[in-house]
């Protein structure tokens, strides 16, 4: 067994109260750890790491529920950022040493990045992100994350999340 990922560590050490889920390290997409650990989709967020394009500066980690994507054109309006793009797999993993499947802005508190989590989070008492490693994602407090974190909602200038296309992806 692998040792407890700094996230949980970090929460155990502030005494922030959270519940650990674990379920194969397979699985990559935030629907299917909903799958998994029983959880409603919609409580069940996925972190996206997002860069400037062309890339300059740290990229932003965007918060969303796994039942929304995110609308690029009006994330970049909102970050006050010319134009965005979603970061590669490889590219996400160098700029966070976090796998993909595993990124978590808990598990990257000081490290410069911009984090921000859809605005629907604020309907939820408690989410799921991940807690820094693949096959663990942590549930907590909305209200704790954010604290934690320092992330800022994504409504603040507009609403940057879609619905998903229909056709699915």
């Amino acid at each position: 067994m692998s040792t407890k990922p700094l996230a949980i560590r970090l929460l155990e050490q502030k005494k922030i109260p959270h519940e650990v889920f674990t379920f194969d390290d397979a699985i990559r997409s935030a629907e299917s750890v909903a799958a998994a650990t029983g959880i409603a989709p919609a409580h069940v967020y996925k972190t996206l790491v997002a860069e400037q394009d062309p890339p300059r500066g740290k990229p932003y980690l965007l918060m969303l529920p796994s039942t929304r994507e995110i609308d690029l054109k009006v994330a970049a309006s909102v970050l006050g950022a010319k134009k965005l793009r979603m970061a590669s797999h490889r590219d996400a993993e160098r700029y966070t040493g976090l796998q993909v499947g595993g990124i978590s802005a808990l598990a990257l508190l000081n490290r410069g990045f911009s984090i921000w989590i859809a605005a629907e989070a604020r309907e939820h008492d408690r989410i799921l992100v991940s807690a820094g490693q693949r096959g663990m994602d942590v549930r907590l407090a909305v209200s704790d994350l954010v604290e934690l974190t320092g992330a800022r909602y994504l409504d603040e200038d507009g609403p940057p999340v879609s619905s998903p296309p229909s056709h699915g992806r």
